[in-house]
C-alpha cells in the first residue's frame, strides 16, 4: 500500500481496516465490528450499527417475496432518509442491483429511466407516489420492511451492485455500471484522512445518495469507519441543525462549502457545532480561496479526484498547505497516465459499462482497461495530480490552437475577491474571442462601488493576460452581479 494513505492513519487504525469486496461481507462486518455503535440517525430515532443491519436483513426479507432474480434492477425513488440508506443496502446485499432516482426527478424521466435501465421494482417515498404511476413496473413504498430476516446473497466482486446516473465523458447522460468490487473499493479509497478515522465521528449526509460522491465517500467510507451518519431528508432544516448535531468532518461540494462560509460570517463559527475539523470538497473545483478560509476556522478542507466511471474516489490529497492546487496522489491499486494531456485511469475501482451502451463504453474504456477520463492533467515530479481542464470544454481558436477554459479560471480562483467565474468563446464585432464572466466575493468590497469592483476586475484580468501567450489572453470582461446557473451539484454550469 502506498505509504501516503497508509501513514495517514495510526498503524493500529490501518491494522483494523482492510478492502471488503462486496456490500454483502461489508454488512456482516460493520455489524460484528461496530455493534453497539450509533449509526444512523434522524434526530428522531437513532439505530445502531447491530440494529441497522437487522433491519436491512428485515429489508432483505422483504425483496425475498417479490420473485426477483439475481441482478434484477430495484430503483430507489427517495430523500436521503433511513429508508433510503438502508434499502440501497438491502437491495445490493441482496444480489440485486439498485438504482438511486434523483428526489426532484419529474414524472417523465421517471418513467422513462425505469424503461432504460428495466427496472423490475420501484421503492417510493410516499411524497413521490404521484410521479410513478405511469412508471410501468410494482411500485412500493420505499419504507417497506419485513418481520423476519434474510441472510445476504452470496456474492463476488465481479457482480454488479448498482447504477449511477453520470453525464459520462461525452456529456450525454448514461447509466455507470459498478460492480460490487469497484463500488467497495471507493468505499476503501475514502477512509483516509489524516489522524484517527475510528475515534467517534459525525458525518451529515448533505449530499443527494443519487450522486456517486454523496454516497461514496458521503455513506459508505462513514460506515467503513464506524462513524454516525445523520440523515438529511431536508437539506436547508438540517443545516440548521448543525450547532445541535455537532459534526466532526462533513462531505460537501464547493458550493456548499461556500453556504457554510456565508452562515459563519452572520452567526460566527459557533454555528458549525465547534467539533468539524475536516470538510472533503469535490464534485468540482475546490479553490485555494476556501481552502484559506476554512484554515483560518481550524477546520482542513481536502480534495481529491474522482468520477462516477472510477466508484468515485481515484485521487486525494491531504497536504492542502503545500499544495492547494493538486488533487493529491493515486490511491493504493490505482494506476495513471497522460497520453496526449488526457488522464487515462486504470484499476478495480473502474466500471463495467455504461448500460445497455456498447458504443459509449468501447469509446470510453480501452481493451486493455484503461479509462479514457476527458480530464486534461499533468503529474509533478513527486506524483501529484493536477486537473487542468476538460477535453469537450476545449475552445478552438481560428489559428488552431487549443485553450482550456479551465487552466485559464484558475488564477482567478486564486484571488480572494473572486466567487466564480467562466471563461468561454464570445464574440466583439464579429470576431471570436476569449471572454470571461466574474462573480465577485462581495464582502471583500464592502464600502466599494459597483464601478470600484468593475475596475478591480478589469485590472486583474489585465494582470492576468500578462502571464499569458497573446493567443490566450481574454478579451472581453463582464462582471455578473446575478449568481451563475448551477448544475445539480452547484457547480457553475457552462451552458449559461
Amino acid at each position: 500500500m502506498s505509504n501516503y494513505f497508509y501513514d495517514m492513519l495510526p498503524a493500529e487504525e490501518m491494522a483494523q481496516l482492510s478492502y471488503i469486496p462486496t456490500v454483502s461481507e461489508f454488512i456482516e462486518w460493520i455489524e460484528k465490528k461496530y455493534s453497539d455503535r450509533p449509526a444512523i440517525s434522524d434526530m428522531v430515532v437513532t439505530y445502531t450499527y447491530s440494529e441497522m443491519c437487522k433491519r436491512i436483513a428485515r429489508r432483505r426479507a422483504f425483496l425475498g417475496t417479490l420473485g426477483l432474480a439475481k441482478g434484477d434492477k430495484v430503483a430507489i425513488f427517495e430523500r436521503n432518509s433511513i429508508d433510503a440508506v438502508e434499502m440501497f443496502l438491502a437491495v445490493t446485499s441482496a444480489g440485486y442491483v439498485a438504482i438511486n432516482f434523483p428526489s426532484a426527478l419529474p414524472e417523465p424521466a421517471v418513467i422513462g429511466s425505469c424503461m432504460k435501465f428495466d427496472v423490475k421494482v420501484l421503492f417510493a417515498r410516499e411524497e413521490f407516489m404521484p410521479l410513478c404511476t405511469k412508471a410501468g413496473v410494482k411500485v412500493l413504498p420505499s419504507a417497506s420492511i419485513a418481520d423476519n430476516t434474510a441472510p445476504a446473497a452470496e456474492l463476488s466482486k465481479e457482480d454488479d451492485a448498482a447504477i449511477f446516473f453520470t453525464g459520462g465523458t461525452t456529456g450525454t447522460p448514461k447509466g455507470v455500471v459498478l460492480s460490487h468490487g469497484a463500488l467497495m473499493r471507493g468505499s476503501f479509497n475514502g477512509i483516509f484522512m489524516p489522524g484517527s478515522v475510528l475515534s467517534p465521528h459525525r458525518y451529515i449526509g448533505l449530499l443527494p445518495l443519487s450522486h456517486v460522491f454523496g454516497l461514496v465517500r458521503g455513506m459508505m467510507s462513514v460506515f467503513y469507519t464506524g462513524a454516525e451518519f445523520f440523515t438529511a431528508e431536508d437539506m436547508k432544516a438540517t443545516i440548521g441543525m448543525l450547532p445541535r448535531i455537532k459534526p466532526t468532518c462533513l462531505v460537501l461540494v464547493p458550493g456548499l462549502c461556500e453556504i457554510l462560509l456565508g452562515l459563519v460570517k452572520m452567526y460566527g463559527p459557533q454555528f458549525l457545532g465547534g467539533e468539524l475539523k475536516t470538510v472533503i470538497g469535490g464534485a468540482a473545483n475546490v479553490p485555494p480561496r476556501m481552502i484559506a478560509e476554512f484554515d483560518k476556522l481550524g477546520i482542513s478542507l481536502l480534495e481529491g479526484y474522482g468520477m462516477t466511471e472510477g466508484a468515485n474516489l481515484s485521487s486525494g490529497n491531504s497536504d492542502i498547505k503545500t499544495k492547494p492546487d493538486s488533487v493529491g496522489k493515486l490511491y493504493p491499486g490505482q494506476e495513471g497516465k497522460i497520453v496526449d494531456g488526457e488522464l487515462w485511469i486504470k484499476g478495480d475501482n473502474l466500471m463495467k459499462e455504461y448500460y445497455k451502451d456498447p458504443e459509449a463504453t468501447k469509446a470510453a474504456i480501452t481493451e486493455d482497461g484503461w479509462l479514457k477520463t476527458g480530464d486534461l492533467a499533468r503529474f509533478d515530479d513527486e506524483g501529484y495530480l493536477y486537473i487542468v481542464g476538460r477535453i469537450k470544454n476545449l475552445i478552438i481558436l481560428s489559428n488552431g490552437e487549443n485553450v482550456s477554459p479551465e487552466a485559464l479560471e484558475e488564477p482567478f480562483y486564486k484571488n480572494p475577491c473572486v466567487k466564480d467565474c467562466l471563461v468561454k468563446e464570445d464574440d466583439i464585432d464579429g470576431k471570436p474571442v476569449i471572454a470571461i464572466e466574474i462573480l465577485p466575493q462581495m464582502p471583500a468590497f464592502d464600502g466599494k462601488s459597483w464601478e470600484d469592483i468593475v475596475a478591480f476586475m478589469n485590472k486583474l484580468v489585465g494582470d492576468v493576460n500578462k502571464t499569458l501567450p497573446t493567443y490566450q489572453q481574454i478579451a472581453k470582461v463582464t462582471v455578473r452581479k446575478e449568481d451563475f446557473k448551477r448544475t445539480g451539484s452547484l457547480k457553475v454550469s457552462r451552458n449559461q
